[in-house]
């Protein structure tokens, strides 16, 4: 009966640690990335960018097509001195009598209701590259927008690792802080347990119980809080566990990257920045120069005493064909001007592209000089991290045995610890100089 209760006690803590780890979110680098991507505000913004980009071409394209404009007026001829009787004209009587024969004054009621409608059409036929410019400037603004949702893409993947990386570091550290501390306190429990408890290996037992215990508290702490930033930028609810299923590799190999940076997306920015300016600037220039369109239009009048009579009578039309040439003679110099502007524009973009090329490349170089130099000492940290808890084996047996004091222990122990910790922030290191590769180069 004894056996059956304890096997079922068993079973039931197993059952409570499968329920508690049901609920958790599994969570690898892959899935933590694309959560991310999916919930950065920049990169909408980028994407809004590059559709608002877009509509500006269909704004700057439409100047090459033809306008068609129609216009209907509706006026009442209003008698001043009489606002509510209709517009009338009298007539001298011997033009009333030639007219009518009879040589009494002749008055005319005005048709004061007057209505005109039109049609007008411009179709540019040459404008010297106000307009082509233009165009092609809006393109190179469309992919300087493409480039930067590029380039903002590669920073919040950059951004999604770290935030993964330093979760699970904080994870690995919390295992690391209780690991210290669970040793040290296996270390008081030996020292009471032979009846040998000296009072000075025993304060300073206590002493490194004390400190252990606020690393783990810290440790614990700051878990929380990466987790909790990484729910944030990924989407997740805060009350979500988060299980973190990448391991820090135990080995690292060699950069599958490029010798020397050839092109990025901010490279393409700075360089259509500079075509775009350029373009503008002609633009410019052909403001100063003729336009030559095609015109056309068409108008309709029609008045009447009233406005239901107004369209009794046929209206008079009128139509038009023509060529015109928009020839600029004085603007007070803004066309050139706003060209200098522009061209100056050119220039300090230029500037920024050389200056850009040589600090990427640098960073570049670095970053991959950084990954494979960190890559060699690993296995030596690796070594000499094996080495420190073979040292703190034998510090623990001989303690065990009462032959090193409670002092050394300790200090042994600091050493491991210190060398585990080295060797987790070392991983790190190579994992982001790899995403800093990645970022620039890819």
């Amino acid at each position: 009966m004894h056996n059956v209760r304890l096997v079922s006690l068993f079973v039931a803590a197993c059952f409570a640690g499968c329920a508690t780890n049901a609920f958790a979110l599994d969570l690898s680098l892959a899935d933590a990335t694309q959560r991310i991507v999916k919930e950065s505000h920049d990169l909408k913004k980028a994407n809004a960018n590059v559709e608002k980009a877009s509509a500006q071409l269909d704004a700057v394209n439409a100047n090459r097509w033809f306008k068609l404009e129609g216009t209907a007026t509706y006026m009442n001829m209003v008698d001043v001195e009489n606002p509510f009787d209709s517009q009338k004209i009298t007539l001298p009587g011997e033009i009333g009598a030639f007219l009518t024969g009879n040589d009494s004054p002749l008055s005319i009621e005005m048709p004061d209701n007057m209505f005109t409608a039109g049609l007008s059409f411009t179709q540019p036929i040459y404008t010297f590259g106000k307009i082509g410019n233009a165009v092609k400037g809006v393109k190179s603004a469309i992919k300087m927008a493409d480039a930067s949702k590029e380039l903002t893409q590669r920073e919040v993947v950059y951004a999604a690792a770290n935030l993964y990386w330093t979760a699970k570091m904080t994870d690995e550290i919390v295992k690391i802080s209780e690991s210290d501390l669970n040793n040290a306190r296996a270390a008081r429990k030996r020292l009471t347990a032979a009846g040998r408890a000296n009072r000075s290996n025993l304060v300073k037992i206590e002493s490194d119980i004390a400190s252990k215990e606020i690393n783990l508290s810290d440790a614990k702490f700051n878990r929380d809080t990466a987790h909790r930033m990484l729910k944030i930028m990924a989407g997740i609810n805060l009350d979500e566990e988060l299980v973190l299923t990448d391991s820090f590799p135990t080995k690292f190999g060699e950069l599958n990257a490029p010798a020397k940076l050839e092109s990025t997306p901010e490279w393409d920015i700075l360089s259509e920045q500079v075509n775009m300016y350029e373009r503008m600037a002609r633009s410019e220039r052909a403001g100063a120069y003729p336009t030559l369109a095609a015109t056309a239009s068409y108008s309709y009048y029609s008045m009447g005493s009233e406005i239901g009579n107004m369209f009794d009578s046929k209206g008079s039309q009128s139509a038009n064909l023509g060529i015109a040439l928009q020839v600029p003679i004085f603007s007070g110099g803004i066309n050139r001007a706003n060209a200098t502007i522009e061209a100056m524009n050119a220039v300090a973009a230029r500037e920024d592209l050389a200056q850009s090329k040589k600090i990427t490349s640098e960073k570049y170089d670095n970053a991959i000089k950084q990954y494979n130099r960190l890559r060699g000492n690993l296995a030596k940290l690796q070594e000499a991290r094996d080495l420190a808890a073979k040292a703190y084996k034998f510090s623990q047996d001989r303690f065990g045995a009462g032959q090193t004091s409670a002092i050394e222990l300790a200090d042994v122990a600091a050493g491991l610890y210190q060398l585990d910790m080295a060797l987790l922030n070392m991983k790190y290191n190579i994992l982001m100089s790899e995403q800093s590769v990645k970022k620039l180069g890819e």
